[in-house]
């Protein structure tokens, strides 16, 4: 069997499915990983927990950065220009730490 030609079976259970919703990621990283935590803010609520953490390797965190890129481009291109306007908003959607994981 040629290695190439490998196919892997992803599995997604029901429960997963359903998806986990976040409107904030919060990004660190240290020498050999980098941490994303996926955390949901509710409008007037001071205080939010995390909902997911993700830990990629460095390798794969770049992966996923193309993947994303991608896939926005793909989405942009279907329908129109996704506007990142965060003047009403306290918080970006996304934060570094810029600290060790």
């Amino acid at each position: 069997m040629n290695p190439e030609n490998k196919e892997i079976q992803i599995e997604l259970s029901p429960e997963m499915a359903e998806g986990i919703y976040s409107n904030l990621a919060v990004i660190s990283h240290s020498s050999s990983e980098f941490v994303v935590d996926f955390v949901r803010l509710m409008p007037g609520v001071p205080k939010a927990s995390v909902k997911s953490r993700i830990i990629l390797t460095p390798e794969h965190a770049k992966r996923l950065m193309f993947a994303l890129e991608e896939n926005i481009l793909s989405y942009e291109k279907q329908f129109g220009p996704i506007h990142t306007n965060n003047q009403n908003n306290h918080m970006p959607p996304f934060m570094t730490s810029g600290g060790e994981a």
